[in-house]
């Protein structure tokens, strides 16, 4: 009995781990019969399972569109990989701190949201803090608008919607797709007193690996923003350039 309920225990977690790869090709959500196709399995014995997974906080539903995504509690799950990730981008974030006197960040798309993996403080007496784990969003912040460019339109502004719609956010969607379209011509995203009063921030997006879409961007007050800005995008498109050949 035991060894039986051991071999089923160890299926029940091959399959959670199959539905959970599932997911991650996409960032608009997927149906139960969908998931069911992909995995090959029964959508009751989907359904028993993303249930599980969602009382976790692993899987979320999409607000619109009522299907499911990965959440943002995987991060926990991803810290052997993250570990890497950190490890490579730290020299980098120290030597954009360096370049610019500025705190430096490091974040990683995960579901809805944008995961905070790393900092570098800055050497101003006002700087800006954040903390590993903290979930940011996507659409009034340089990092999560930076990784929404580097998706297709139609995957992009299906996100954004369910942003605003989650959030109780009146917003302009062509004005917000015009700002995704200037990010992927100049590689650079802004935001300006969005997330923040006061705090106003320059990022850019790369792939790492595995596919997955990371972040690096700037974060200052916005009381000195302008007198820096110049300074930051420069730094910002160098390390861009020099971070893509690495993953490449």
């Amino acid at each position: 009995m035991a060894d039986k309920n051991e071999r089923s225990g160890v299926q029940v977690i091959t399959r959670a781990a199959a539905i959970l790869r599932s997911l991650k090709g996409t960032q608009s959500g997927m149906s139960l019969g969908q998931i069911a196709d992909r995995v090959d399995l029964p959508r009751s014995t989907v359904q028993r399972i993303t249930s599980a997974l969602a009382e976790e906080g692993f899987v979320v539903t999409d607000a619109k569109g009522g299907g499911l995504r990965l959440g943002p509690k995987l991060s926990a799950l991803a810290g052997a990989t993250q570990y890497n990730i950190v490890e490579h981008c730290r020299l980098l974030l120290t030597e954009l701190t360096q370049k610019t006197g500025e705190t430096t960040d490091l974040a990683v798309m995960r579901g809805i949201g944008m995961v905070f993996l790393d900092q570098v403080p800055g050497t101003h007496r006002l700087t800006t803090v954040s903390h590993v784990g903290e979930v940011f969003p996507l659409t009034t912040t340089a990092n999560g608008k930076a990784c929404l460019a580097a998706l297709p339109d139609q995957e992009a502004m299906k996100l954004a919607a369910n942003e605003w719609e989650r959030c109780g956010v009146s917003a302009d969607p062509a004005a917000f797709k015009s700002e995704l379209t200037a990010i992927r011509t100049t590689g650079l995203a802004y935001d300006i007193d969005e997330h923040s009063s006061g705090v106003s921030a320059i990022g850019f997006t790369f792939k790492d690996w595995g596919g997955d879409l990371h972040a690096i961007s700037i974060p200052v007050p916005s009381s000195r923003f302008q007198r820096q800005k110049e300074l930051i995008e420069a730094a910002l498109l160098e390390t861009s350039a020099s971070i893509q050949d690495t993953f490449v």
